[in-house]
């Protein structure tokens, strides 16, 4: 077993994991505690092959799930052929999504899906197991009354701009798609990959992700339209949704993989629901163990969600020009961040302008600071960024970090200010690693789960080797 310094497994450089999934509809149980090591490991590289079309789902609402399919993480090492065996039993097939340590697992027609998930969540080789859910995007009807840029200059952007304007920074929007021929969009354009169809159409077939695009990305200074929080930043149209803007947990982790592979250094993704899932929480710490940060949505539901707090994902709920939460923003002890999110003007589809809100729209202002912050000093790591996103957050509500607006309110100007001379942390401690079983002088053979639990000042990384 290697352990790797760098590579952050959580802020606290501890490398372990307690959760309950909780996400909308029935929430299916996981058991795992720190972070389980295999002794016979292996680790397989395997393609994302060709997809059929969607499948029919089931349920209703948002406790809508895929039928057919499930998404499962098995510890760290299990060889693959384990896996195999282990899905067999109950008629599945696993497919490994990009490069990521998760599993799509194909179960056989009419199989329950969530009577396998229920079976095989107590496995003691699998570290977690989940309803592929559908979720929704996070938008409300628009509000002529703040039909302006209010938002920029409540977050200090004009300032910030005279030191960053997020310029290569690449942004990966999952969404809808993108309207790539925009005036303010389409020449901040990358190639992006469709996720839904399994091909290269990223044009917006809701007119949703093109909103969250221009409201981090929108051109600059052309004296065309509006403004986005980083205008020279590049987007990157990940389309995840069908053409009723809903998209399942397994197309955006298969979204979040591809983008961290393809030089995303940000990913936005303003979709309900996405925080409590384990599936997106994994893929997004695959995304910031290779340098980029994830940011998401809280939701629009007024209600406290109850997810748990994670290091893998900005979470952030939406504010009004006042600096209070609105009453349709969700909250809860999982909101790292609040933004502006009501009546913010951005790009529509068809190369319009309009004033929009929700929590969809305070995530990808959240994620144009933090392309301002990697290109006010792009040697500075990710961890670094969000660190200081957190601390330069205009505290609202109760002192420090709350439910309602996490850290506080982003602010651009702050943010890119703290970060322009800033220098990385220095390593100054070893990583402690402890192993709490098997036991000392312990005499195991087989496949053996071994439990271990990393720390260092910088941070830790899981590893592994056979022999």
């Amino acid at each position: 077993m290697n352990v790797n310094k760098r590579e952050l497994c959580s802020d606290s450089g501890v490398c372990s994991s307690r959760a309950t999934l909780k996400i909308a509809g029935d929430a299916v149980p996981t058991r795992h505690g720190v972070v389980s090591f295999l002794l016979a490991a292996f680790v397989g590289l395997l393609s994302v092959g060709s997809t059929a079309a969607e499948p029919e789902s089931r349920g209703q609402g948002t406790g809508t799930w895929a039928e057919g399919r499930i998404l499962v993480l098995p510890h760290a090492g299990l060889p693959e052929k384990e896996l195999a065996k282990i899905l067999g039993e109950h008629g599945g097939k696993a497919r490994k999504i990009g490069q990521s340590d998760l599993y799509i697992a194909d179960l056989p027609a009419h199989a329950s899906e969530k009577a396998v998930a229920a079976r095989l969540a107590h496995h003691p080789h699998l570290e977690f197991v989940e309803l592929d859910y559908l979720v929704e995007p996070d938008f409300v009807p628009n509000d002529p009354q703040y039909g302006s840029a209010w938002h920029l200059s409540k977050i200090g952007a004009s300032s910030a701009w005279n030191n960053s304007q997020g310029a290569g920074v690449i942004i990966a929007i999952l969404d809808s798609g993108v309207d790539g021929l925009h005036p303010d969009l389409s020449s901040r354009m990358v190639a992006g990959w469709n996720f839904y169809d399994n091909n290269s159409l990223t044009s917006d077939v809701f007119a949703h992700g093109t909103k969250v695009a221009g409201t981090a990305s929108a051109i600059t200074n052309n004296a065309v339209g509006v403004s986005g929080v980083a205008g020279q930043s590049r987007i990157m149209p990940v389309r995840v949704s069908n053409t009723t803007g809903s998209a399942y947990i397994s197309a955006i982790a298969k979204g979040l993989t591809w983008a961290a592979d393809n030089k995303a250094r940000i990913a936005n993704v303003s979709f309900y629901g996405v925080a409590g899932s384990a599936s997106i929480q994994n893929a997004a710490q695959y995304m910031k163990n290779k340098g980029g940060l994830v940011v998401v949505a809280a939701g629009n539901n007024g209600v406290d969600q109850g997810y748990a707090p994670t290091t893998t994902l900005i979470a952030v709920s939406a504010t009004d020009g006042n600096d209070f939460k609105t009453s349709w923003s969700s909250y809860g002890s999982f909101v790292s961040v609040s933004a502006p999110g009501a009546g913010i003007l951005t790009t529509t589809w068809g190369g319009g302008y309009g004033s929009v809100s929700g929590t969809s729209f305070a995530s990808p202002v959240t994620a144009g600071v933090v392309a301002l912050m990697m290109t006010a000093n792009p040697g500075l790591p990710n961890t670094d960024i969000e660190k200081r996103l957190f601390s330069t957050a205009i505290d609202l509500g109760d002192m420090g970090r709350d439910p309602y607006y996490g850290y506080g309110r982003v602010s651009a100007a702050g943010a890119v200010q703290a970060v322009i001379s800033a220098t990385p942390a220095l390593d100054i401690q070893s990583p402690v690693v402890l192993i709490s079983s098997p036991y000392p002088d312990a005499t195991v053979s087989g496949l053996v789960p071994v439990n271990v639990s990393a720390t260092d000042n910088i941070g830790v990384s899981r590893g592994w080797s056979s022999g």
